[in-house]
Parts: structure tokens; sequence; C-alpha cells
């Protein structure tokens, strides 16, 4: 057998959690997420189509949606690398769920409780916890407003050697970062949906069309990210020569010479000049 796939690599994350063969899988997950009173027991899978553009397209979201047996909609997202606005981003498609449930003249009782669901594969909080859970809340007194927004942050490597599996998002985190784990192969014995899971990533494993497919979103990604990291490093530069140019000014008000200050801060003679003047 050939080595499985990433499960957290965003198509293969969709095609388990986001199959409407498999809607078992997404129930566990979500219950085991959101810990609900009344436990959800059904749940209707929105955009399941997986077309060869969107999978090529570095900027496509290959999220989850659904809504739940509880009046819930859902979206969850797997996040590979920082990008580092995951706060505004996951705010932004939060407000679009919960504007786009009303046509003009709808009724605003009519909103349901609108959930967004991050999955992140980097430290991103400063919280030291794993799982993180925000509402809207006074900022005085914690009492809640509502509970019809929820945003979670769940970032993986966060989530520390000998946590207790018996807690299912715990068993679902150890499944995303490494399937072929004796933790997960333990799992796979008592817990039915996360056997499905396993074996639903073997199919996919196995079939040469889906790994084609994984090969070109893994392909499309790796360049997103080799351009996320093009921009980090020109903006470092940028940053760095901030620095230079006030130190500059610095020694300029302190009256040394324009070919002292270029060797000093590694500007060019021109630039010097320029800030002379």
């Amino acid at each position: 057998m050939r080595g499985l796939l990433d499960p957290k690599m965003d198509f293969v994350f969709k095609n388990i959690f986001g199959s409407e063969k498999h809607p078992n899988i997404l129930i566990s997950f979500l219950n085991a997420t959101l810990k609900p009173k009344d436990l959800i027991t059904e749940v209707k899978i929105k955009n399941t189509d997986l077309n060869k553009g969107y999978i090529e397209d570095k900027f496509s979201r290959l999220d989850v949606k659904a809504t739940t047996s509880n009046n819930e909609i859902i979206n969850i997202e797997i996040q590979l690398k920082n990008e580092y606005n995951m706060i505004k981003r996951s705010l932004y498609y939060w407000s679009k769920l919960y504007s786009e449930q009303l046509n003009e003249g709808e009724d605003y009782s009519l909103l349901k409780r609108t959930i967004c669901i991050n999955i992140l594969n980097f430290k991103y909080l400063k919280t030291r916890m794993f799982h993180s859970v925000y509402r809207m809340k006074e900022i005085h007194t914690n009492e809640e407003l509502s509970d019809i927004e929820e945003i979670h942050f769940i970032e993986i490597p966060k989530l520390e050697d000998g946590s207790d599996e018996k807690d299912m998002l715990v068993a679902w985190i150890e499944f995303l970062k490494n399937p072929e784990s004796e933790k997960v192969r333990s799992l796979e014995m008592s817990v039915d949906e996360i056997r499905e899971a396993k074996d639903e990533l073997i199919k996919m494993s196995n079939d040469d069309t889906q790994r084609e497919l994984y090969e070109m979103r893994a392909k499309t990604l790796r360049d997103k990210i080799s351009a996320l990291n093009e921009a980090e490093r020109k903006g470092i530069k940028k940053g760095e020569k901030n620095k230079a140019i006030e130190i500059a000014k610095s020694l300029i008000n302190l009256g040394l010479d324009k070919e002292s200050i270029a060797k000093s801060t590694g500007l060019d003679l021109c630039e010097v000049e320029k800030l002379m003047n």
C-alpha cells in the first residue's frame, strides 16, 4: 500500500469531512468540537463539488459548509500556512454566512446561529490551549450578548502529547496529525467514525485519480506558500531599510559626512544625499 495522503490538505479534508456519503464523520467532529447540550444528529452538507478549476486556483477555499439538526450554519476551514490574517478572515466569512441567510424584507428572527471553525497547522493565538472559542461579550461584566456568533480556532501544534484521547476532539486532531500513528490505530478499534475516516483516507490514497488531484492541489498550495514567503522576505528587507533610513537621519543631525553615513547604514550614496536635501 502506498503512503497515505495528508488529511490536513484541504482537498483531502473536504473529501473526508465534507462528504455526503459519510455524514457520521462530520457529525462526530462537530459534536466533539461544539460539545452541544443537544447532540447533532443530522447534517446537510453544502458545496460538495470539487472541480479541477477550484483545485488549481490558489485563492479558492476548499472549506466544508453544513447546516445541522440544531438549526446552525457551520463553516470549517483548514489552513496549513500562517497568512497572518485568520482573525479578520474568519470574521469576514462569518459575516457573509450570517448576512446571506436573509433575502430583502425577510425577518431577522429567521437568522440561524452561525459558527466558523478554523483548523490551523501552526500556532497563532497567544493562549496555550489548542482549542479556543470566541463569542460576543460585554467587556466589563463578561455577560454574553448572544451565542449566535461563535468562532473556533483549533491549533494542531498546541495539542500536547498525553492529552486525553477519550475527548473526541483530541482523537480527531490525532487523526489529522498522523493517521498512521499507533494512537490512531488504537482509536480505530473503538471509534466507528475514526475507522470510517481512515478507510476513506486509504481509499483516496490508493485511487490514482484522487492522488493526481491531490498532487495538483499540493503544487498549487506550494506556489501560494512560496509567494507568501517571498512577500515576507520583501517585508523584512523593507523593514530593515526603514530602520537604516532612521539611523541615517540621526547621523545627518550629528553632522556626519555622507560617505561615512552610507558606509555605516548600507544605503546608497544617492539615497543619503536625498535625505540630506
